[in-house]
């Protein structure tokens, strides 16, 4: 076959007085041309019938359904414009209009692969991790470049060399192979350090991707509370722990590996392909014939292997999930291993590590399968097709070369011409197995690509919702949002509750609640108005049955729950300090245990003492831990370490060292003593906090000057204590309807 194209090459230049490489060239070119045209117009015909798809549904559903919103509710016609976001199962309200993200969640589902919304993700990813031209990243980049540059010379230059040696060796001078072995000996050491040096620096260039990536990733996680409301206000990202650090590293490892398997394969192929095509041409071969064979079925190959590549993004992705989930239930079991201890509830937790493995298990064996037929195929293609086409290219030059053995005269020119043979010879299939095994990366970094395609989407998915929920638009699917009763002085609109309240500064300090609704994620309308005022000095119990809202109205004092309707009045700066029933201790040393949420470097900025530390601990009776942990610089697992009393009392001694205008405490003293507590909360009155005390009991009214009483089905009564109620502990019954 090549033959008779040589042939009809020569026929052809001959017939219309061309040159023959420039015809060549020129067929070369066209193919080329008419092939690029068959791969792009699939792809622009499908982007066209897209965007026409997208306007007519746009045209189509556009009128109705902003009509549609309002149908329910005269009032949620027309909304204000602030604080007016919604939970919704499919969507949020914002700006008063009802956005409907049933087709992004429907495009958010589509399977990972190489699309348009994939080449869109990493772009804005790399956008992230290359922040600037003048970064280390970019000097990492160059360097890598370089170094990839360098190797492929190098291996041009090594198989020039290993010709020559296979030359002296047919000739029989001993002379020039020694030198040359040598030669080839000396170059061993570069080439080798060069090879260590790629891997370093793609390692590197993994290292700081990840770098940055992680940063902007914690930025965004711990930006407006945003830890907290992904996983309580939100529904649409599981396990963020397993994405902040294993799908961050999978993903950032993944572009610079393939960035080297790209890189280097396309500058191999051209130099390649240029030194063969000189090799040729010195060897009085026609160029075209060999190139030409080798993309033909480099191309045919390629479209084989596209066409029946299993989808790798989707399964990757799905692999990344259940991964996720088998970590997860590992880190419950970690975290809730006492009290599954006290239930024996062993069996149920094994149970459920164990499904969760074998549908890991069961989805990796699918992805095994799944490679294991198209291994196959492509080492079928790749190794024995390629072969075959290469054999047939390093002996095309030969055959059809113009220098002929028989134009010589004696046995010195016959030699020279064999040995000259057996250099171009082992000097081609030292290139040609080079140019296969660059091709052969290439075409295998299509299924790479694929895979990062899944971690590009995960990853890409979880900063977008970061950056949704921090401007408080949410996405959870809630049971109550189905079968919602509607509550007087809510809004609404398509079945859920709006956020339409504010939050406005106070000016003489205090807290005050005008008609605020006490609403749980799940839209749950717990208290469905709720008004009270805190003035400095005027300290507020709160009681209740479980469940009636007292936890919850702390989280809406805090900022952690929407106000959805009335007006949350509180100080500029806000200064309440919540004290849970729970304590959470820190990692770090004593003296960090007191100070926090306040950083070791904050501290030494205030020139805050360790004596003071210590008072704040005799406040509580501590004091004697710093003797028996070994100094305020011990460093401890304190949960483990400190029992049930202590850790409340550890965490009032940060109360104490903090000194808030308002503590919000919430059954803070449940495991400490009456007398200690009592000595606690005369200690907090007398330091000028004013107290928000959630508690069962009665011997911590006589601490405050007015009582806040739930009753579990909404209402509510607030009213002033009288001495003898602070004695008694007993309350005379007056319930508002709110």
């Amino acid at each position: 076959m090549p033959t008779v194209i040589s042939k009809y090459l020569e026929d052809t230049a001959l017939k219309y007085n061309i040159n023959k490489q420039n015809c060549s060239k020129a067929i070369v070119a066209a193919a080329v041309l008419m092939y690029g045209c068959k791969l792009s117009y699939p792809l622009v015909q499908n982007i066209y019938n897209r965007t026409n798809k997208l306007n007519y549904s746009k045209f189509k559903c556009g009128p109705n359904e902003s009509s549609q919103s309002g149908q329910s509710d005269s009032e949620d016609e027309k909304l204000p414009p602030t604080n007016n976001n919604m939970l919704v199962p499919n969507g949020y309200v914002k700006n008063g209009e009802y956005v409907d993200n049933k087709r992004k969640l429907k495009a958010k589902q589509k399977t990972p692969g190489f699309n348009k919304e994939f080449i869109i993700q990493l772009y804005k990813l790399v956008r992230l991790m290359i922040p600037g031209i003048y970064t280390p990243e970019v000097g990492l980049l160059i360097l890598h470049t370089l170094a990839l540059v360098t190797r492929t010379f190098m291996s041009i230059y090594v198989a020039t060399m290993e010709g020559r040696m296979v030359k002296f060796i047919v000739k029989k001078d001993v002379r020039s192979f020694s030198f040359m072995l040598l030669k080839w000996l000396g170059i061993a050491l570069p080439a080798t350090f060069l090879n260590s040096t790629i891997r370093y620096l793609e390692n590197k260039l993994a290292l700081a991707f990840r770098t940055r990536l992680v940063n902007h990733s914690y930025a965004r996680y711990f930006q407006q509370q945003t830890y907290y409301r992904v996983s309580n206000l939100d529904g649409r990202i599981e396990n963020a722990d397993h994405r902040l650090t294993e799908d961050i590293s999978a993903f950032t490892s993944s572009v610079a590996h393939l960035y080297s398997h790209l890189t280097k394969p396309l500058f191999d192929c051209a130099l390649i392909g240029f030194a063969l095509m000189r090799s040729s041409r010195e060897m009085g071969a026609a160029v075209v014939p060999g190139p030409l064979l080798a993309f033909v079925v480099v191309s045919l190959t390629g479209q084989v292997l596209r066409v029946l590549s299993p989808k790798f993004g989707a399964l990757v992705a799905v692999d990344a999930e259940r991964s996720a989930y088998l970590r997860n239930i590992h880190s419950r079991v970690i975290t809730n291993a006492e009290e599954i201890a006290f239930y024996g509830g062993h069996k149920v937790e094994l149970g459920n590590l164990r499904t969760a493995y074998a549908s890991m298990v069961r989805h990796k064996n699918r992805i095994l399968v799944q490679r294991l037929w198209y291994v196959v195929l492509e080492q079928f293609l790749m190794k024995y097709v390629w072969s075959g086409t290469g054999m047939i290219m390093i002996s095309l030059p030969i055959i059809m070369s113009t220098i002929s053995s028989g134009n010589g005269s004696g046995s010195g020119d016959e030699s020279t011409h064999v040995s000259e043979r057996t250099q171009y010879l082992t000097t081609a299939r030292n290139l040609l197995v080079s140019g296969a095994d660059a091709v052969e990366r290439l075409m295998s970094s299509y299924k790479e690509i694929v895979e990062l395609a899944g971690y590009t989407s995960r990853v890409a998915h979880m900063l977008e919702v970061f950056d949704q929920v921090s401007q408080g638009q949410y996405q959870k699917t809630t049971v109550a949002a189905k079968s919602l009763v509607r509550s007087p002085g809510l809004h609404y609109a398509n079945g859920q509750i709006v956020i339409k309240g504010e939050i406005c500064d106070s000016p003489d300090g205090s807290i005050e609640l005008q008609e605020v609704p006490i609403v749980t994620p799940n839209m749950d309308v717990v208290v469905p108005s709720l008004s009270l005022r805190v003035t400095p000095g005027s300290h507020l119990l709160i009681t209740g049955p479980n469940g009636c809202g007292k936890s919850s109205l702390f989280r809406v004092l805090s900022g952690l729950w929407p106000v959805y309707a009335g007006r949350l009045i509180r100080p500029r700066h806000c200064t309440m300090f919540y004290v849970p029933q729970r304590p959470y201790m820190t990692l770090g040393s004593l003296r960090e245990q007191v100070i926090y949420p306040e950083t070791l470097g904050e501290w030494r900025i205030k020139g805050v003492s360790d004596a003071m530390l210590e008072a704040c601990l005799e406040k509580v009776s501590l004091a004697h831990l710093v003797v028996r942990e070994g100094g305020w610089d011990s460093v401890a697992d304190w949960k483990d370490v400190l029992s049930g009393g202590e850790k409340q009392r550890m965490a009032l001694a940060r109360l104490f060292y903090h000194k808030p205008a308002f503590a919000l405490l919430d059954e803070c003293t449940s495991a400490v003593s009456i007398d200690v507590e009592s000595s606690i909360y005369q200690t907090a009155k007398d330091l000028g906090i004013t107290l928000l005390t959630i508690t069962h009991r009665p011997s911590l009214w006589k601490f405050h000057s007015q009582i806040l009483q739930f009753d579990g089905d909404g209402k509510w009564s607030l009213s002033t204590l009288t001495q003898q109620e602070k004695d008694t502990g007993v309350l005379r019954e007056s319930m508002t309807n709110s």
